[in-house]
């Protein structure tokens, strides 16, 4: 890594942490790091969850979004270890702005890993490792994905002050639940010898079962289900990677020496780490507990704390609290003789639903779902159907976020776009052009500061001006409330990549 990388104890040392080489096996660790695993899609939530804001970002089950619950998980921890008041977060370059965003809202100060490219969680967790041991320490990690619910949290702490202990002697740790029901959707994990504090040794990681191989599961008891939750030290991490899996141990490393800082981002060198191979944690290593290749012994302790992957719309039905027919309403949602029911009305409209049994309906401003709460495991494939016909509903919402605020796409047609465009306070815009379109900027609330060509100039509340095609220009807002205007656009093509960025606060290409 540049910016002063320093070598202490066979370790390089840099801004982030630790970038390359094996990590020092240090004495007993008593502090944990949160590490956030922020990198996925959630496409069977859709059509709130997209691939531009996905699930993690939004307010699923709550008013704060998934992210942010999540970051806030270990506050108030008590016990024998200390946790890290900032949590590492693992997550993509689409995403960053938005998860730096959230996280400030949380009054969480957070190191955020941006990864050049989707390599699934076991490439991730390494780059947190590797940032997780500096100055000679070797912090215990507590890996969790970004888009779970946990309704109980102090029995949540109370597992991972256990998992710690574990760890803290060089073993993994995983949370495990103990099934409610035969599930498909999850992986299982057989239990071996009970220990005195309530846990078991792992005796090996099944992959998501059959039905019929799930019930007999949950009957035989000595299955709980994989919750994706990981304690360890970050040592004892990549040792295990790098003996089962050199190459991504190998590319992670590198990508991380030759990364470097970019304001409150951290950016792994993207040619290295595309060599990573991509897997999971469960495969690249979880899954060889047990077997002659096992890395290192592996504990599973239980988690009774109302735990939900929230992996579809069913899910986050059985999620919350329902009425005594069984329904759940979220937004401007009615029930008439309705039972088993799940409505949304995201966009504000009103979402009436009579007579229905066991359905999903969904309302956003630019598309309704509509399921049988029983079919709902069949939305990634139409998510992916939909994605084919190259319809932007797949990506995208109407709305969309920027670093600077966002805009909304309230209208279109031949030749024309209509935006509300809304500027957060002290933010601005990138100096740009187009090659194909011209803008007519109203400002409705706040002060805009204007560049226009050589011009710069002040438009308060009911003042507009006219953006001509191919002039450079910038919207800023020098205020203290949000700047909201609507833009006008007009040319021969109005797409998002007619944009030529001079100038850019972001680094933005």
């Amino acid at each position: 890594m540049k910016n002063d990388a320093r070598t202490e104890g066979g370790v390089k040392q840099g801004a982030a942490g630790v970038e390359a080489g094996p990590a020092k096996a240090a004495g007993p660790c008593r502090r944990l790091v949160p590490v956030i695993l922020a990198g996925g899609s959630g496409t069977r939530l859709w059509p709130m969850s997209r691939e531009q804001f996905p699930k993690q970002l939004i307010g699923v089950v709550g008013r704060d979004s998934l992210l942010q619950a999540t970051v806030s998980r270990l506050k108030g921890f008590a016990g024998n270890f200390k946790v890290d008041g900032e949590p590492i977060i693992v997550c993509g370059e689409e995403h960053r702005f938005t998860t730096e965003e959230q996280t400030r809202e949380a009054g969480v100060d957070a190191r955020i890993i941006v990864e050049p490219a989707r390599r699934d969680t076991a490439p991730a967790l390494t780059l947190a490792a590797l940032a997780a041991v500096r100055d000679g320490e070797d912090a215990i990690m507590v890996a969790m994905p970004a888009d779970h619910s946990i309704a109980d949290i102090p029995a949540l702490h109370r597992a991972i002050a256990i998992a710690a202990e574990h760890a803290e002697r060089g073993v993994i740790a995983t949370l495990g639940i103990p099934p409610t029901r035969p599930d498909t959707g999850f992986g299982y994990i057989r239990l071996g010898a009970a220990l005195d504090d309530g846990a078991h040794e792992i005796d090996r990681f099944v992959e998501k079962p059959a039905a019929e191989l799930a019930t007999q599961y949950v009957a035989a008891g000595t299955y709980w289900w994989n919750s994706g939750i990981f304690v360890v030290r970050a040592s004892v991490w990549l040792a295990a990677l790098q003996k089962l899996n050199a190459d991504m141990h190998a590319a992670c490393s590198a990508a991380a020496q030759e990364g470097e800082a970019d304001g409150k981002f951290f950016r792994p060198q993207a040619a290295q780490f595309g060599r990573a191979p991509s897997d999971s944690i469960d495969y690249a290593v979880m899954e060889h507990i047990g077997t002659p290749t096992k890395p290192c012994d592996g504990v599973v302790v239980p988690l009774v704390a109302g735990w939900s992957d929230l992996g579809s719309w069913d899910a986050v039905w059985d999620a919350m609290d329902k009425d005594e027919s069984g329904n759940v309403a979220s937004g401007r949602v009615v029930f008439e003789g309705a039972t088993s029911s799940y409505a949304r009305s995201e966009g504000g409209r009103l979402v009436a639903c009579v007579g229905t049994t066991n359905v999903i309906v969904v309302e956003t401003d630019d598309a309704v779902l509509v399921a049988d709460r029983s079919r709902v495991q069949d939305i990634k494939g139409l998510v992916a159907r939909i994605r084919e016909q190259h319809a932007p509903e797949a990506d995208t919402h109407r709305k969309v976020r920027r670093p600077w605020g966002f805009y909304d796409s309230i209208e279109h047609g031949e030749r024309f776009q209509v935006k509300r465009i809304v500027v957060s306070p002290g933010s601005k815009l990138s100096l740009q052009m187009h090659h194909h379109r011209a803008e007519h900027w109203i400002v409705v609330c706040g002060t805009a500061l204007v560049t226009r060509g050589e011009e710069q100039f002040l438009l308060s509340e009911n003042e507009s001006t006219f953006i001509p095609l191919g002039v450079r220009h910038r919207l800023e807002n020098p205020g203290k409330v949000p700047l909201e205007i609507i833009e006008v656009q007009s040319g021969s093509y109005l797409g998002e990549d007619d944009i030529v960025r001079f100038d850019d606060t972001y680094g933005r290409s």
